[in-house]
C-alpha cells in the first residue's frame, strides 16, 4: 500500500502540475441520492443501448431469464457489464458512415441474481461472461449499436484461443475467464485481460477436463477487433496474475509499452516494455516486465527476471510498493500520462486517483513522476483531497474509484464500485479536469440504481456520446433473483434487473464534455 506520509504528506505528491490551462466547467454540483432508478446530469439525456440478454450475434434466441441457455447465452449481452475499449478503423468505408467496434467485458455472474432459485448453472455462467464486441456506426447526429453488425461477436468459457509467448508457446486453449479489463493498441489491436481465475476455475471444474489446467486462463489476450474470424492469443510474456485493467502505448523509440494493475488489496503495477518495434504480429511475445517501486513523488521501474512463473513473488521479492488496490488504468492521449485509479484498503478504505508522468515523455523510460490526483471520500474527513478548489457544496463524492478513461480534451471520467454495497449515495460517474482550477475536482455526471455499480466509460471519437456500463442493479447483498433492490431499467413485474449499456448524451447537441470541457 501506499505510504501514509508518500500519499498524504509528500508536499510534490500533492502539487499541481506548473502548466495548467485555465477551461470552463460545464458541470455542477449534483447529489446521487440511493434510489431505484439512476440520476442524470442537468444538460444530459441517457439513452439505454444494450441490457443483459439482448442478442450480439445476428443468430441470437430471444432472451428468457427464467430458462437461461447456454448456447443462447453465448450469443447475447453478459450478466454483467463493463466497458473495455472504443476501436476506430484506420480507414473509412466506402460509404463514408463513421463506424467503430465497442468491445464490452462480462466479468462476472452471481447465481442469486442470474439464475431463478439463485441456484448456479455452471455451464450458462461460462457462456455469459467474456466479452461482447458491438457495431457502432454514426447516424445523423448520433451513434447507434447495430444490431447484429458483421464485426459483433461474443468471447466466453468455449472460445478457442491461441497460446503465444515464453509459456505454452505453439499451444492452444479454449475459453476466456473473468475478463476484467481492457484497452486499444496503437497498432489496432485490443487487450483484454483475465482477472482472478480461481472462482470461476472451482466452478466449472466438473463442467469440462479443461478448466482443472489453472495455468490455460489468468493471461491478457490481444485480438483484432475488425475481424470476426481472429482467434484471440493469450499473451504470457505479460505475466499471470488477476489483473484489474490494462493499458497500451509507445515509447519514444516506437516499443510496445504495456502497463497492468495487480487487482488485490497490497497488489502492483507492472510495466510490459517490448523488445522491438511494435509493427510485428508478435510484438508482445518478448520483452521485459517490470514493477513499479513508489519513492516520493517519483516511480521506479524494477526489471524483473525474464520469463517468472510468478510476477507477483517475484516483483514483492524485486521491492515493487503494495499498493491500495490498483485496479483502473487511463493513458492520456494527449500527453505521456497514465492515471491509476486505486479502489481502497482497509488503511484507506476509500481509494485515491494518482497521475503518472513519464520521465521525459518516454513511456519507456526508467522513472515516472506520480502526483496524487485527488483522495476519494467523504470531503469533511481527514483524508479526502479534491485540488485546489474542493467539491462544490451539495455534490456527491467518490468512493471507490474502480475505472479511469482520458478523453482527448485532458478530462478524466472515474467510475465507482463498491460491489453492490449501498452506502449513502449512489455509485457515480463522474468527470475530472487534469488541468486548470477544476483540476482534481470530481464531479458527477450519472448516478446508477440502487445497488449497482459504475463499470467504465469511453466517447466516441467525435466526443458526442460518452458510453459507460451500469453492472449489476439491483445485486444487493441479501435479495435474489426474485427480490431484487430494483427492477431497472424495464421496471416490470417478473422481469429481473439487467446490467446495461447506457450512451449519455449532451442536450441540443455538442460533446459531451462541453465547450472547453473533456
Amino acid at each position: 500500500m501506499i505510504g501514509r506520509r508518500a500519499l498524504l504528506a509528500a508536499p510534490a505528491l500533492l502539487s499541481l502540475p506548473a502548466r495548467a490551462q485555465v477551461r470552463r466547467n460545464d458541470l455542477e454540483a449534483l447529489a446521487l441520492p440511493v434510489k431505484q432508478d439512476d440520476t442524470v446530469a442537468r444538460g444530459y439525456r441517457r439513452d439505454v443501448l444494450v441490457r443483459w440478454g439482448d442478442r450480439v450475434t445476428f443468430d441470437a434466441p430471444a432472451w428468457n431469464p427464467r430458462r437461461p441457455d447456454p448456447e443462447g447465452s453465448a450469443a447475447q449481452f453478459g450478466w454483467d457489464a463493463r466497458v473495455a475499449a472504443i476501436a476506430v478503423p484506420t480507414q473509412q468505408a466506402a460509404d463514408g458512415i463513421p463506424r467503430a467496434v465497442l468491445a464490452m467485458l462480462h466479468p462476472t455472474v452471481d447465481p442469486a441474481f442470474a439464475f431463478p432459485g439463485g441456484r448456479d448453472q455452471p455451464a450458462a455462467a461460462a457462456a455469459m461472461q467474456g466479452a461482447s464486441l458491438l457495431n457502432l456506426e454514426k447516424r445523423g447526429r448520433g451513434w447507434v449499436v447495430v444490431d447484429g453488425g458483421f464485426q459483433s461477436r461474443r468471447l466466453g468459457g468455449g472460445t478457442l484461443c491461441r497460446v503465444s509467448g515464453p509459456t505454452g508457446g505453439g499451444g492452444s486453449i479454449r475459453g476466456v475467464l473473468g475478463l476484467a479489463g481492457g484497452c486499444v493498441t496503437p497498432w489496432g489491436t485490443l487487450l483484454l485481460a483475465e482477472g482472478d481465475p480461481g472462482p470461476w476455475l472451482a466452478r466449472l471444474g466438473n463442467l469440462d477436463p479443461r478448466f482443472a489446467n489453472a495455468a490455460g486462463f489468468g493471461w491478457v489476450v490481444e485480438l483484432d477487433p475488425f475481424d470476426p474470424q481472429s482467434v484471440p492469443v493469450k499473451r504470457t510474456a505479460l505475466g499471470r496474475f488477476a489483473h484489474g485493467d490494462v493499458a497500451a502505448t509507445l515509447s519514444r523509440d516506437g516499443r510496445a509499452v504495456v502497463y497492468l494493475t495487480d487487482r488485490r488489496v497490497g497488489g502492483f503495477l507492472f510495466r510490459f516494455l517490448s523488445a522491438g518495434p511494435a509493427t510485428g504480429e508478435d510484438v508482445l511475445d518478448s520483452g521485459s516486465l517490470s514493477v513499479a517501486r513508489l519513492d516520493g513523488d517519483r516511480f521506479t521501474w524494477l526489471p524483473l527476471p525474464a520469463g517468472v512463473p510468478d510476477p507477483v513473488a517475484t516483483a514483492a521479492k524485486a521491492g515493487g510498493s503494495p499498493l491500495d488496490t490498483p485496479s483502473g488504468l487511463g493513458l492520456d492521449p494527449t500527453r505521456p500520462r497514465l492515471l491509476l485509479a486505486c479502489h481502497g484498503s482497509p488503511a484507506r478504505p476509500a481509494g485515491h486517483v494518482i497521475e503518472l508522468t513519464a520521465a521525459e515523455g518516454d513511456d519507456g523510460a526508467a522513472t515516472a513522476g506520480a502526483v496524487l490526483l485527488f483522495a476519494a471520500g467523504d470531503p469533511r474527513s481527514a483524508e479526502a483531497r479534491y485540488g485546489r478548489a474542493g467539491l462544490p457544496r451539495g455534490s456527491a463524492w467518490p468512493e471507490n474509484p474502480d475505472t479511469v478513461t482520458v478523453d482527448t480534451r485532458g478530462r478524466a471520467w472515474i467510475g465507482t464500485d463498491r460491489g453492490g454495497r449501498v452506502g449513502p449515495q449512489a455509485e457515480g460517474l463522474y468527470a475530472c479536469d487534469l488541468d486548470g482550477p477544476g483540476r482534481g475536482v470530481p464531479l458527477p455526471i450519472y448516478g446508477a440504481p440502487r445497488a449497482a455499480s459504475i463499470g467504465g466509460a469511453a466517447l466516441t471519437p467525435d466526443g458526442e456520446v460518452l458510453f459507460t456500463a451500469v453492472r449489476h442493479p439491483g445485486a444487493e447483498p441479501g435479495g435474489n433473483f426474485d427480490r431484487p433492490a430494483t427492477r431497472w431499467p424495464e421496471f416490470q413485474a417478473g422481469v429481473p434487473p439487467r446490467s446495461t449499456l447506457i450512451g449519455l448524451v449532451r442536450n441540443g447537441g455538442g460533446a459531451v464534455g462541453g465547450p472547453g470541457g473533456g
